[in-house]
């Protein structure tokens, strides 16, 4: 039985007739097999007066891999084969899916062949489940927010978050297809949103035996620097990028994902920015040495890493505490200056002051792999200098020759920007690589001083931001798997980012 159905006219009025029953939605009668109810026709035409048939969902999907130093995991029994699902024999392949804004005709789900529900990863602040849209029959990731409202500044982020993800409009970023539709204002506790349902992530296939070759390793690479070139344009910094936060398809179509502990830059140096964020792995030097401020070049700094690890297949400054963390770093990078400190702490300063010094040791790079070339080694190191002001920004590292290839490869057969014409040819966007129309608005965070504020705030966002020309869904509880899903919890304390090293 479907674990998501489509909201009934009734459903409405008999939502809140008891405070003890499931308030997130009422389903229509349905004793279907599948997870998710899928209405009858008459029931879609007595929903949507303005019939037609509802638009075809691309789904969007946060999975999350099960590495015990990544923040969020998923079983790895249902981790498909990479050889599966990141192309067959090459890179790239014909899109399947429709862009942004087409619609198809849907295909009835077949109540015999159904793909069971199931869960396929969780973070810090959701659940994610792999569940079938009742209204088309596609295979869409629905992402759980429970306890939205434990603490004002949970409930901010969890705001920020979905308020992003109906922001984002690019093709390497994920982004919200739907909202389901939230109960009264009085019952109102989580949040689900429908998002693309991908195939795998990235963490998965580097530790997978599939042979990546030297163009894998440019397109996905490129992939995220022209995801993050969207956020970063848009003043966003991720805060926490890193391979199991990059989501992968059948046609090695990458999408940035997780966007829990993203937030907009802080132009004023003054104020001072969590530490709490990035997974060690990942986490730039100026974050390992307790900087209060910080720019968008800690995500250049992670991109750098996963690069790295693409190359060798292997983590590039893998260590158990942020102090050995940084000493993996100067392992490779040498001793940095006081100039290239200027924005860590005394107490950090110090420590690197009375450390032995340490040579640069950069020609190391070059045994990673094969693929490791002059040109991808040059990239690389100005990806990965110690100074955050020395860093390569996101939009020159895109200019690098290494990234040549990578773009013609995803620009030829990867992308929907792109067209191919009736004579066999390619018509190419005028923009390889787009920026956000305007930059992503936070003043409103200001305005809400208070629980109920931001509660009532979400709720109207919410519902202002419902698919209009679709049936609207709610969670079914008299699915199947509804006991499993209504009982799945987000990722322990120990899961989450680790808490930074105190210098002083």
């Amino acid at each position: 039985m479907a674990l998501v159905g489509t909201r009934s006219g009734s459903g409405r009025q008999h939502m809140m007739a008891s405070v003890g029953e499931r308030v997130v939605g009422v389903v229509p009668p349905t004793h279907n097999a599948a997870i998710l109810a899928a209405a009858q026709p008459s029931y879609y035409a007595h929903l949507d007066p303005r019939g037609g048939a509802p638009q075809a969902s691309t789904g969007v999907g946060a999975m999350h891999s099960h590495h015990p130093h990544h923040r969020s995991s998923g079983s790895s029994a249902q981790q498909q084969q990479p050889s599966q699902q990141a192309g067959a024999g090459g890179v790239g392949g014909q899109q399947q899916q429709p862009h942004h804004g087409q619609t198809a005709t849907p295909s009835p789900t077949n109540t015999n062949e159904v793909t069971p529900d199931r869960p396929i990863g969780y973070g810090a602040f959701g659940v994610v489940w792999a569940v079938t849209d009742p209204r088309d029959g596609r295979r869409v990731a629905l992402k759980k927010m429970p306890n939205v409202f434990q603490t004002l500044v949970s409930s901010k982020r969890v705001f920020r978050e979905l308020r992003m993800l109906c922001f984002f409009k690019h093709e390497n970023v994920l982004s919200a297809l739907d909202i389901l539709q939230p109960p009264h204002l009085d019952f109102f506790q989580e949040i689900y949103v429908i998002t693309e349902l991908m195939q795998s992530d990235l963490h998965k296939i580097i530790v997978s035996p599939q042979h990546l070759s030297a163009d894998h390793v440019k397109v996905f690479l490129y992939q995220i620097l022209r995801g993050l070139k969207y956020l970063h344009s848009a003043r966003i910094i991720h805060r926490d990028i890193k391979p199991g936060n990059l989501l992968v398809n059948s046609n090695c179509v990458l999408k940035i994902c997780d966007f829990g502990l993203a937030r907009v830059e802080e132009p004023d140096e003054t104020k001072h920015m969590t530490q709490e964020v990035v997974t060690q792995y990942y986490r730039a030097p100026e974050l390992l040495m307790g900087a209060r401020h910080y720019s968008q070049a800690v995500d250049v700094w992670s991109v750098g890493c996963i690069f790295g690890e693409l190359l060798g297949r292997r983590i590039l400054f893998q260590a158990q505490s942020p102090v050995q963390q940084l000493e993996r770093i100067t392992d490779l990078l040498g001793t940095p200056n006081l100039e290239d400190m200027k924005y860590a702490c005394e107490g950090a300063v110090t420590h690197m002051l009375r450390r032995p010094s340490k040579p640069p040791a950069l020609p190391a790079l070059y045994t990673l792999s094969n693929h490791a070339t002059h040109e991808a080694v040059h990239l690389l190191t100005q990806m990965l200098a110690f100074d955050p002001d020395k860093r390569l920004t996101v939009t020159e590292a895109l200019t690098h020759p290494y990234l040549d290839e990578g773009r013609l490869r995803y620009h030829s057969c990867m992308c929907t920007c792109c067209a191919s014409t009736s004579c066999g040819g390619r018509q190419y966007t005028h923009d390889f690589e787009p920026i956000a129309a305007h930059a992503f608005d936070d003043t409103w965070e200001n305005e809400l001083r208070s629980m109920s504020q931001v509660k009532d705030r979400l709720h109207k966002f919410i519902m202002s931001h419902l698919a209009r020309d679709r049936v609207p869904l709610c969670i079914n509880p008299m699915s199947a798997a509804y006991k499993s899903f209504a009982s799945s919890t987000v990722a322990h304390p120990s899961e989450l980012p680790p808490s930074p090293h105190q210098w002083d």
